[in-house]
């Protein structure tokens, strides 16, 4: 099933549920005629249906918001902290077109700084979905949940034949390589399972950590990597601040753990817009690419030298 039937049969089965857009109802265009006065468009004004949403969800409601990533957590944030996320309400927000998905937009429509905003909210929790599968899988447990939740919407084709089955705050691990261990969440899990199998090509071993929910998170999958592997690397379509980087130092510190680990991430600018092949392509994201940028940083871990990879493209 897609996000949206879902979603419908959920809605139908629970009264409760109330679907609210800001004008976006790419992922949900079906569920008006189904749903009538449970379906709600507020037009082009996010703080307003966040505003809403917690009117609705202290009267025994459970709101589904659907509006563009961006727009979501930057026009509406004030709204989400004090309106949901310090009374801990069960507002489940969507973001539409997050990080690279965005593809065709400039800086204005770019969420790649919604994991940062959101994951600093108290009790909010994110799920950051691979693929329309992981979605579908993942999306009961949201709904189920008596927390707010940040859903970082990605309906694109499957990242890989087979998902472990969804489980909050535990990470799918692909592998068990002790070379390198490359930590994802989201969409960009397509290419770094590419990259493994390029790495696997040239004789490194390697693990990918698909995350799928950052707050909670796996800590015991990330430490095993940090104990387990020569080198670890975050991948994420996000600012390198605030992003799966900053959380894993935040766990290092805490932990009190070090590891050698090359950040792939955003360093203080957005990407160029193209075509998503292309976006990818353009700042250094591909499978194959990430595979060079991990050989020689890997290399350069081994003998103790310092390598230029470490700064790509604008990438950090």
């Amino acid at each position: 099933m897609t996000y949206e039937e879902i979603l419908a049969e959920r809605a139908l089965a629970d009264e409760r549920l109330v679907v609210m857009t800001a004008e976006n109802r790419a992922a949900i265009r079906n569920l008006p005629g189904k749903l009538g006065d449970r379906f709600i468009d507020v037009g082009i004004a996010e703080a307003t249906m966040v505003g809403a949403a917690a009117g609705l969800a202290l009267r025994g409601r459970i709101p589904v918001l659907h509006a563009l990533a961006t727009f979501l957590t930057l026009r509406a944030f004030e709204f989400i902290r004090t309106d949901i996320g310090i009374p801990n309400l069960p507002v489940k927000l969507v973001g539409g077109v997050p990080g690279l998905l965005s593809d065709g937009n400039g800086p204005t429509h770019q969420a790649i700084e919604d994991i940062s905003l959101m994951r600093g909210i108290p009790n909010m929790k994110v799920f950051a979905p691979a693929d329309a599968h992981e979605l579908a899988a993942g999306i009961p447990a949201i709904l189920d949940d008596a927390s707010p939740w940040y859903v970082r919407f990605n309906a694109t084709a499957p990242a890989t034949d087979h998902h472990e089955p969804f489980d909050i705050g535990r990470a799918e691990i692909f592998g068990d390589g002790d070379d390198v261990a490359i930590i994802t969440y989201g969409f960009m899990l397509r290419e770094a399972l590419v990259a493994r199998d390029v790495l696997a090509a040239e004789g490194i071993s390697s693990r990918v950590i698909n995350l799928r929910t950052l707050k909670p998170i796996d800590v015991g999958a990330i430490l095993a990597a940090a104990d387990e592997t020569i080198l670890m690397v975050t991948v994420e379509d996000h600012f390198l601040s605030g992003g799966l980087y900053s959380i894993i130092g935040e766990l290092f510190l805490k932990h009190r753990t070090m590891a050698p680990l090359l950040p792939i991430a955003f360093a203080e600018r957005w990407f160029t817009p193209g075509r998503l092949d292309e976006v990818l392509v353009n700042e250094g994201l591909t499978g194959a690419q990430l595979a060079e940028t991990i050989r020689l940083e890997l290399i350069s871990e081994r003998t103790g030298s310092f390598h230029a990879s470490r700064i790509t493209s604008g990438m950090v």
